[in-house]
């Protein structure tokens, strides 16, 4: 084993990270007074795990401990008992954020850094969660040639505004096969002026799908009806350079008791800006 693998110095401050840094290169924050990290030794294997795996990224504490954490620790141990470092201690979960900016369309967020980028998605930007593939976030923009809004406030109040919002998912969820029932509500509509001076939206809804089992079935009672899926939507609209901006996010309801925390927060991260030109 030791012919084939090349040792390598990772800090062991590295190896204690959870897995919320997906894109960036291998780092290791630092705070003042700390002393510098101290080192183990690791495979290139190990390393580029520790890369993709567990990250090293500046990290914000969470308070409780979603399920995809877990699987990231449970991971997390199997890779490093494969090369013997089983005195690695993994001290605590967190999570961290990244930037997104795009200048040229005029908005920005943030969003988990472990969060991974979906190309050809229909959106203007489309990120999901490489765990949770139900969980992702996007950021929808009206067309400049056919809108010309002035304020948030041109959709009406918050709540004309979610019904809005609540019938243009039901449109894109809008299904032709036999047996499918959806319902859904407005969970609860909010403004607020951010630090950027201008006025948000904030609208939450909640949809359930619910399925027969065997649709085509004669007897009413062959046919039972199932819940498919119940997720939550939440979407921060807002208005700059004549068009409205809708950031959503999509996750499932049980999650959403998980993670509420980091979801809201990045909501309240989300900003449009003014373009040039």
């Amino acid at each position: 084993m030791a012919a084939v693998l090349e040792s390598f110095l990772i800090p062991q401050s590295c190896v204690s990270r959870t897995r919320k840094s997906f894109f960036s290169p291998l780092r290791w924050g630092s705070t003042t007074g700390t002393s510098p990290p101290r080192f183990t030794l690791a495979s290139n294997a190990a390393i580029a795990r520790c890369r993709t795996v567990i990250g090293c990224e500046e990290q914000a504490t969470a308070t409780n401990v979603p399920r995809r954490n877990a699987m990231a620790f449970m991971l997390s141990s199997f890779i490093f008992s494969q090369v013997g470092l089983h005195d690695i201690a993994f001290a605590e979960t967190s999570i961290g954020f990244r930037e997104y900016l795009d200048a040229f369309d005029g908005y920005t967020f943030k969003y988990p850094q472990n969060w991974i980028q979906v190309r050809g998605a229909g959106a203007d930007i489309f990120f999901r969660d490489p765990f949770v593939l139900d969980e992702n976030i996007s950021v929808e923009i009206s067309s400049p040639s056919s809108s010309r809004y002035k304020s948030v406030e041109d959709l009406g109040p918050p709540q004309a505004a979610a019904e809005k919002v609540l019938k243009q998912y039901l449109t894109e969820f809008m299904s032709t096969r036999l047996g499918v029932r959806r319902e859904s509500n407005v969970l609860s509509t909010s403004s607020r002026v951010a630090d950027d001076g201008r006025l948000y939206y904030q609208v939450e809804v909640n949809i359930k799908s619910f399925a027969s089992n065997n649709e085509l079935a004669v007897r009413p009672q062959d046919r039972v009806v199932r819940l498919e899926w119940d997720r939550r939507y939440l979407s921060v609209l807002g208005v700059e350079n004549n068009q409205l901006y809708e950031l959503r996010l999509q996750t499932p309801e049980n999650v959403f008791l998980e993670e509420e925390n980091e979801l809201r927060r990045v909501m309240d991260s989300f900003r449009v800006i003014k373009t040039i030109g």
